[in-house]
C-alpha cells in the first residue's frame, strides 16, 4: 500500500493568500527550513494504478497536476482518470471544496458520513456531480467499507469513526451547545488494505485524544494526525484570530494534554503530522518546535511524501 501526501497544510495553504505572519513572510522570501504547501488531503493506492483520495482540498487541481500518478495513462481513453473515490473526514471547505474540480462526469464514488453527505445534498453546487455517474456511499460508525468508484473494486477497505471534534465552521449555530456538532461532524479513518490486511489511521482534525481513540489507536503501525497548532493561544499570540486552539477544534500539538504528550504511551510505529497551520512554528526545519517533535518521534508531513506499509 502506498500513501502520498497531497497537500500538508491546514486551510489557506502555506503561504496563505492574505497571511503575513512570521512564517509566511519566511517561506515568500525562500527562507532556509521552509516549505510552501498546499492545503490538506492524501492519496492512497494498493496497487499503483487505482488511488483513493482522503479529502479534496480547494487545491486539488494543482496537487493532481503535481503527480504523475493521478494523471491518466498515455493508452488511455479520452476521459480516465485514475481516482476511483474520496473518502471525506468532515465537511469543511478546506476538505470538500476540492470536489468541485472533479466534474466533467468522470465516474468515481464519494465516502463520507451521513452528516455530511446530507450537507452536500443541501448545497447544489455539488449537483454538478451527477448522481447517475458519481455515488455517494455512507461510511456507517466501525463498520468496515470496501472501496470502489468507476466500477473498479480498490482493494481498499475504510472503517471510519466519530472522533472529538466540531462541525464545520460554515454550518456553526451560535446558538446551540457546541455550535450545533453532532456525532459524524469529524471522522476518523482507518485504511485497510484488504489482501494484506495492514492498515493505517488518517485523521487530521481532532479535538481531544480521549480514551476511546487512544484505546483504537494503541500499537497502531501508522498515523497521520491533526498537526494544526502548537500552542492553543497561538492564533490570538500572533495576532491572526481571536480563537484558541479548542475553540477552532482543534488539538495542540504541544502541553500536557497535547498531542505529542498523548502519543507518548499509545506505541505508534510511525507518526506524521498533516493539517498544519501556518502559524505553526513547526514549520521551521530549524525551530525548537521542530526539533522537540522530532525528538519524540513525530514526522512534519510535506507535500509529495511518500510511505509505503
Amino acid at each position: 500500500m502506498l500513501i502520498r501526501i497531497l497537500g500538508s497544510s491546514a486551510g489557506g495553504g502555506f503561504p496563505q493568500w492574505n497571511c503575513n505572519c512570521a512564517n509566511c513572510r519566511a517561506v515568500r522570501a525562500g527562507a532556509p527550513g521552509y516549505s510552501a504547501r498546499t492545503q490538506s488531503s492524501l492519496a492512497v493506492s494498493a496497487d499503483g494504478a487505482n488511488w483513493l483520495l482522503l479529502n479534496a482540498s480547494p487545491d486539488l487541481r494543482q496537487q493532481i497536476a503535481a503527480t504523475p500518478q493521478l494523471a491518466p495513462t498515455a493508452d488511455g481513453e479520452a476521459r480516465a482518470s485514475p481516482i476511483k473515490a474520496v473518502a471525506l473526514t468532515n465537511g469543511d471547505v478546506d476538505h470538500v471544496a476540492g470536489l468541485l474540480n472533479l466534474r466533467e462526469r468522470q465516474p468515481f464514488g464519494i465516502y463520507a458520513s451521513r452528516r455530511v453527505l446530507d450537507t452536500l445534498k443541501a448545497n447544489r453546487i455539488f449537483d454538478i456531480l451527477a448522481p447517475d455517474v458519481v455515488a455517494r456511499a455512507e461510511l456507517p460508525f466501525d463498520a468496515t467499507v470496501e472501496i470502489e468508484g468507476g466500477g473498479v473494486k480498490l482493494g481498499l477497505a475504510v472503517e471510519a469513526f466519530a472522533a472529538p471534534g466540531k462541525i464545520a465552521l460554515y454550518l456553526e449555530d451560535a446558538n446551540a451547545a457546541d455550535f450545533g456538532s453532532q456525532a459524524g461532524d469529524t471522522l476518523g479513518l482507518r485504511i485497510i488494505e484488504t489482501a494484506t490486511g495492514k492498515s493505517f489511521f488518517y485523521i487530521p482534525g481532532c479535538a481531544a485524544i480521549d480514551g476511546p481513540l487512544a484505546r483504537r489507536l494503541q500499537g497502531a503501525a501508522l498515523v497521520f494526525f491533526d498537526g494544526t497548532l502548537w500552542r492553543e493561544n497561538e492564533m490570538i499570540e500572533q495576532g491572526l484570530m481571536a480563537k484558541t486552539g479548542s475553540r477552532m477544534g482543534h488539538v495542540n500539538m504541544s502541553g500536557p494534554e497535547g498531542s505529542i504528550a498523548s502519543f507518548a504511551a499509545l506505541d505508534v510505529q510511525r507518526k506524521i503530522f498533516v493539517h498544519i497551520n501556518n502559524s505553526n512554528p513547526v514549520l521551521d526545519a530549524n525551530s525548537a518546535e521542530r526539533a522537540a517533535a522530532n525528538n519524540a518521534g513525530w514526522l512534519i508531513g510535506e507535500d509529495g511524501m511518500e510511505v509505503a506499509l
